[in-house]
């Protein structure tokens, strides 16, 4: 199991109210604002700007660890972008594991807006990340996705058009449908995507009933892998009686993705 750790530490952040994928607001979605993680000494994620069309531009940060066998594109939820919390220690913990990562701004986080772009806007800039990711890594193999919101950005753009160089999606609690409002339409585009699948949920999510989800993941078939956390919710927070530390599922959650990247690569590596 990874110990996880801030790149760096932000220490005070108030509680966000996050935003639907309808852009409602809702406090279900990213209600893990404030982190108990400890925050280490360790290198300091680089800046990028990426552009994404003719008006749009957005701000990025990358962490390559020495000998990184893959990058991981890492979109943002809808209520809290790249430098929440929760983006930080995965991007740490990954970078402990040997997995770099570059995580982005969606432009209506960059203008500290609330409500999400169109799709067809995060979708360029999920492509324009990936263009990025591709350059700043060196051309290491690249896995798209992302938490909630943005997973389902990245995957609804491979489904449009394959990712270049994506060789898999890795969603970080898919968000499958609006609270209390049990639904499999926004999962619909997912039939198009023929790259491995990745999806790390709470089995009390309350965007995606668990019966719901395990339906979609057997349709998918053998290239999806449904991995479910005991007891934790969108956000990943589990009851004290569950007797787990924050710690200890960022970690389950980083061991997780270091495992399956490392078999999605085998697969693309193994002769035929």
């Amino acid at each position: 199991m990874y110990v996880i750790a801030y790149i760096s530490a932000i220490e005070d952040i108030n509680a966000l109210s996050a935003v639907t994928d309808t852009g409602i607001s809702a406090s279900c979605c990213n209600s893990d604002a404030r982190s108990t993680i400890d925050p280490v000494t360790s290198p300091r994620a680089k800046p990028a700007t990426i552009t994404v069309d003719d008006t749009h531009s957005v701000s990025g940060l990358t962490l390559i660890p020495p000998s990184a066998r893959a990058c991981y594109v890492l979109a943002h939820g809808a209520g809290a972008g790249m430098t929440h919390p929760f983006m930080e220690a995965i991007a740490a913990g990954l970078g402990k594991a040997g997995i770099a990562t570059l995580r982005f701004q969606f432009p209506y986080m960059e203008a500290g807006g609330r409500r999400p772009d169109p799709p067809a806007l995060c979708h360029a800039t999920v492509r324009a990340a990936v263009t990025e990711a591709t350059r700043v890594s060196n051309g290491l193999p690249l896995i798209a996705g992302g938490r909630s919101f943005g997973g389902r950005m990245s995957s609804q753009a491979q489904a449009k058009s394959p990712l270049p160089g994506v060789l898999g999606l890795a969603f970080l609690g898919f968000p499958l449908h609006p609270a209390k409002q049990p639904a499999h339409e926004r999962a619909q585009h997912l039939f198009e995507v023929k790259t491995p699948l990745l999806f790390l949920q709470g089995d009390r999510d309350e965007l995606a009933d668990l019966s719901l989800l395990q339906a979609l993941v057997g349709r998918l078939g053998p290239r999806a892998t449904l991995k479910l956390i005991p007891n934790a919710n969108h956000s990943y927070k589990v009851p004290a009686r569950a007797g787990r530390s924050e710690a200890q599922i960022m970690g389950e959650l980083v061991q997780t993705l270091d495992d399956w990247i490392r078999t999605v690569i085998a697969s693309y590596e193994a002769p035929p």
